[in-house]
């Protein structure tokens, strides 16, 4: 029985003593996009201050993807907020986007009610959604290749019941509809593919920082810190982590570890919501939701 209506959420039910009232914690949840001005040495609003996650920008540096929060709807917008376009519509909902090297096309995780999450392409300027992979196993992380001929994705360990042999790193060719799985990635999810497309950054259960040589057909460990989000950095040469206190990155060359940035005094959403803008600063969605106690009284039919 549905007893509340409105973009609020309600958890923690006690009765009141009388009968009457219902207490609850009730959360409204908001975020706020921000960027981190090195020289100011502050965070200042970025596209407008959106309530937006899961930021992918186009490869000129024009154009930005993101997913609105909470709601979980794709959208595009040029990156000083404008020319902004909705791209899905309720009840699906998005994760991940990430734009094709020619600009055209967006790739996305997408869910609808009582479904797997599977991978879909939808054109930057609007239109249908089409699923790529047939099939009832979780997809997610889609990265295109620097030729946009194929998708490197994995799977979702979270809903794969955790087991390895479920769980690896897969290669669709959109040419010929092969799939292929990377060696050695079992157990290993959330795959981020560097811009010259030679290297794979991936997380075990979100606990280290492996990364896939392709050339040699290698993985290596190249840290030892959880780590929630990967991103690259545009030249290559950083593989960027968040583990919620701090943003890192690890230097390709050496495998150099360093801190990029302190976070233990923001508030900040659950899940992957840090990348870097266009201009190589950080970016990452600030809570600015509110929880309260609320006296909810009932009122019979």
């Amino acid at each position: 029985m549905q007893l509340t209506t409105g973009p609020m959420s309600f958890v923690s039910y006690v009765p009141g003593k009388d009968g009457k009232k219902i207490f609850a914690l009730g959360l409204q949840q908001k975020g706020e996009l921000v960027r981190y001005d090195a020289g100011a040495r502050q965070f200042v609003p970025f596209l407008g201050g959106i309530s937006a996650r899961e930021v992918s920008f186009s490869h000129d540096g024009q154009w930005a993807a993101y997913v609105s929060f909470p709601e979980r709807i794709l959208w595009r917008s040029k990156v000083d907020g404008s020319q902004r376009f909705q791209l899905t519509f309720p009840p699906a909902q998005a994760f991940y986007p990430g734009w094709s090297p020619d600009q055209k096309k967006i790739a996305f995780g997408g869910t609808a009610p009582g479904k797997p999450s599977k991978i879909y392409v939808i054109p930057a300027a609007g239109g249908t959604p089409q699923q790529v992979m047939p099939g009832e196993r979780y997809e997610g992380n889609p990265n295109w290749s620097p030729d946009g001929n194929s998708l490197l994705f994995g799977r979702l360990p979270f809903l794969e019941g955790g087991v390895s042999g479920l769980v690896a790193l897969h290669v669709l060719d959109l040419r010929t509809d092969q799939i292929s799985t990377i060696p050695g990635s079992e157990g290993l999810a959330y795959p981020s593919l560097s811009p010259d497309g030679r290297y794979i950054a991936a997380s075990r259960d979100q606990q280290n920082v492996m990364l896939y040589d392709s050339k040699t057909q290698k993985w290596t460990e190249a840290a030892t810190l959880r780590a929630n989000s990967l991103y690259w950095s545009r030249d290559g040469k950083y593989i960027y982590f968040d583990n919620f206190a701090a943003i890192y990155r690890v230097r390709i060359s050496d495998r150099k570890l360093e801190e990029v940035l302190n976070l233990k005094d923001v508030r900040r959403i659950g899940g992957p919501s840090s990348g870097l803008a266009p201009d190589g600063s950080v970016f990452l969605v600030r809570n600015i939701g509110s929880e309260e106690i609320y006296a909810l009284e009932l009122q019979a039919p």
